[in-house]
């Protein structure tokens, strides 16, 4: 009898092991959303710190100044169209075009999946959707749909082998970046001088948040523009952004409308 019973016992143990490793035991936590799982607060309001290309952001550049930007003969043909009363239009206020404005960003959470920028020059909105799951609209867009997701650096002592579970970290500061591609644009201007990109542009940036030692945050937005039709090669930037207190200085202008 009492063999018996240890054979029984036994096997609840077993079963009970069995299930745990295949789920069946306390389930997982939720995952956390988007907001929640934020690396890095983009939330707030910035102003652009224009230290890089100064006489192509600041004013509008003259017609046919196009250098440093790597066009096909057909986006020079289109650039060299343009006629400087078209200057202020909002075909430079696009996805690919209003991040590199003399601007200021209002960044928010829309929601648990979407986050949201505001400019104040050109008053233009820009939603960056986590849900992989969410299908692009059928018209393209100024703004196109921008995909995001949060990047994390890999963390030390978290590799593959065998030998027992390290123990769980303390709780510590949360580093990363966002990434973003955004596609379905319409087409529009890297620059207020008619520099064009096509409907065909695909765009990637990576938006990063770092402390300066006087106090300051700032942000930091590098971005990848690639279209094959405009350009020859791949366009690169990196556009600096500085926090500020408040929306103190936050003063909407729109632009020219298309």
């Amino acid at each position: 009898m009492v063999h018996t019973r240890l054979i029984a016992v036994f096997m609840c143990v077993m079963a009970a092991t069995v299930s745990a490793q295949r789920g069946g035991g306390a389930p997982s936590p939720a995952p956390q959303t988007p907001q929640a799982s934020a690396p890095i607060d983009l939330t707030g309001y910035w102003v652009s710190i224009v230290n890089e290309d100064w006489r192509w952001r600041m004013v509008t550049p003259p017609k046919g100044d196009f250098a440093s930007v790597p066009m096909s003969p057909e986006g020079r043909k289109v650039a060299e169209a343009w006629d400087v009363s078209k200057d202020g239009s909002c075909l430079a206020f696009g996805a690919a075009g209003v991040m590199r404005q003399p601007t200021r960003l209002h960044v928010t959470w829309e929601n648990d999946t979407t986050l949201k920028i505001e400019t104040d020059n050109g008053q233009q909105t820009r939603r960056l959707v986590f849900n992989k799951s969410t299908a692009p609209p059928a018209a393209k867009s100024l703004q196109g749909f921008s995909l995001a997701e949060w990047e994390r650096p890999a963390q030390a002592g978290r590799g593959g082998g065998g030998g027992a579970a390290p123990a769980a970290a303390p709780a510590g500061p949360r580093f990363g970046n966002l990434k973003v591609v955004t596609t379905q644009l319409s087409g529009g201007w890297l620059r207020r001088n008619g520099v064009p990109y096509s409907e065909d542009t695909t765009m990637t940036e990576f938006f990063d948040r770092f402390p300066a030692p006087d106090g300051a945050e700032w942000l930091v937005v590098t971005t990848l523009v690639n279209d094959p039709k405009y350009l020859a090669q791949e366009f690169v930037t990196s556009t600096h952004f500085r926090r500020e207190a408040n929306n103190a200085k936050w003063d909407p202008a729109p632009c020219k409308p298309i």
